[in-house]
């Protein structure tokens, strides 16, 4: 049975929606199994730190290119919304944006006598500011923790709003404490947009395909062009027009499942648009699969066969010198879900052993219900199992702890920060943010020049070892690193 319902204003968050889980040490083989009857989460007794739905929520929505968005909240919980503008300016160019302009990002500052008093009147107040200051074609409103707890009706006050100024008015309901997989941050934001912007299609449109994804670079318009279409990039740079729209696509794909689980089933049961059920195509086998799904879809398989044959033909044989270079080489994965399963499938594809992996919460299945969408399932039965497989939610202090322990050859990480831990312990680390890098055929060929570049350029690392000064205590490092999960440290 279906969990979207976008008839009411608040999304169903993922430990009910899905069954996710952020904790869980063993092996992937042992996830994959558990995930097809169920999954019991296990607790930290410990946490160091953690992500918040609200800033998952302003990802998706800060990057709409004619939106502004209002953090209702403390001034604080907009603190880091910054940072979307420059990943909005930077990454433009990618996505065809000659002249990007400033985001545009408030907050309603609520006090401590709004927190007695209410803040209602002060984000109604504060919509009719960012109207007439700004001229968007929709405003979105973040809900935090603070607005939460007080019970402001701020759908009540968004659809006033929206009568009053004639454009769309969009609450999203992303409060940190509502579910302690922050993911469902994105969720929130998509839940809103199908319910408040996506219109039913005027007429269905065989040359558009939607790509629900980040910021990363445009492969798609190239790998579309043999089958006749082109993408509508949702949501970073995206328009009110093409969101409105997207329900007019032939068909929808999704650059990452984390991402884009919730809005691609949306947009197959509300609106008509087929979801590529396939994972996304990293790794030779999954991108096989991936281009004879597309072409299965849109009706035009040979297409699809002659895509792989030509690409196979051309990235092959550098595909196998880079494993030759590789061979006998190790390597550890720190990122969100999908990206990190993604990141080990390249692995096995490029020929390293992966030793191991701190993934960021762990979705037992996607909103489509379909398991060919799993993409570690998919790489576990391709390249074997992946011990040491920790699902935590960003806790650094058991990163440390592996790395010390298994001191692999390198660390890919998918997050900023990441990354500094593998350098302390002198070990090569890469970190791409564009999570388009590595897909495809030509995308192996991409990553594994910059995994022998790195492994060839180590003399930075070995000298940091040598003078790095390691915050945690050899008290915690002689411990187990899973020690308070499930349990007491000792």
């Amino acid at each position: 049975m279906s969990q979207i319902n976008l008839h009411i204003p608040e999304v169903s968050i993922r430990e009910i929606r899905i069954g996710s889980i952020t904790g869980f040490q063993g092996g992937a083989q042992e996830l994959v199994s558990g995930s097809r009857c169920g999954l019991k989460d296990k607790t930290r007794s410990f946490s160091q730190c953690l992500g918040c739905a609200t800033s998952k929520a302003a990802c998706m929505t800060i990057l709409v290119q004619d939106a502004a968005v209002i953090s209702h909240g403390p001034v604080g919980c907009a603190s880091c919304l910054h940072e979307f503008a420059f990943t909005y300016r930077v990454n433009s160019p990618l996505r065809g944006v000659d002249h990007p302009t400033p985001r545009k990002i408030f907050s309603t500052n609520l006090v401590e006598t709004d927190t007695v008093y209410g803040g209602g009147q002060k984000l109604a107040a504060s919509i009719r500011e960012v109207y007439e200051r700004t001229s968007p074609s929709v405003i979105f409103v973040l809900t935090t923790c603070a607005a939460g707890i007080i019970g402001d009706d701020v759908e009540s006050i968004c659809d006033e709003a929206e009568e009053e100024m004639g454009l769309p008015v969009v609450a999203i309901f992303c409060e940190g404490f509502r579910s302690k997989v922050w993911t469902t941050g994105f969720d929130a934001a998509y839940h809103g947009i199908a319910r408040k912007l996506i219109k039913p299609a005027r007429q269905k449109r065989s040359d558009t395909i939607n790509v629900i994804n980040f910021w990363g670079g445009d492969v798609f318009s190239d790998w579309f062009a043999p089958f006749g279409a082109k993408p509508n990039f949702i949501t970073p740079y995206s328009t009110l027009e093409s969101l409105s729209y997207s329900s007019e696509a032939i068909a929808t794909v999704q650059a990452c499942p984390t991402l884009g689980s919730y809005l691609g089933a949306a947009l197959e049961q509300e609106f008509g648009v087929p979801e590529i059920k396939a994972a996304p195509p990293y790794g030779i086998a999954q991108t096989d699969r991936w281009f004879r799904a597309l072409g299965q879809l849109l009706g035009k398989q040979d297409v699809a066969e002659r895509v792989i044959e030509e690409k196979k033909l051309k990235y092959m044989p550098q595909i196998e010198a880079l494993r030759e270079k590789l061979r006998g080489k190790t390597a550890y994965v720190t990122a969100g879900a999908a990206h990190g399963h993604a990141l080990l499938s390249v692995l096995g594809e490029l020929g390293l052993e992966a030793r191991g992996a701190a993934i960021f919460h762990h979705d037992p299945v996607y909103d489509n219900g379909y398991e060919e969408s799993d993409l570690l399932a998919q790489g576990v039965k391709e390249y074997g199992d992946v011990p040491n497989f920790n699902v935590c939610n960003k806790q650094e202090f058991e990163l440390v702890n592996v790395l010390n322990r298994l001191r692999p050859d390198l660390l890919l990480a998918r997050h900023g920060g990441m990354t500094l831990w593998g350098a302390k312990l002198g070990i090569p680390a890469l970190l791409i943010g564009d999570e388009h890098y590595s897909m495809g055929y030509e995308g192996l060929v991409r990553y594994g020049e910059r995994i022998v570049e790195t492994l060839e350029n180590d003399e930075f690392v070995k000298n940091l070892e040598r003078h790095a000064v390691n915050p945690y205590t050899k008290w915690w490092l002689n411990q187990e690193p899973h020690a308070f999960l499930g349990g007491r440290g000792k």
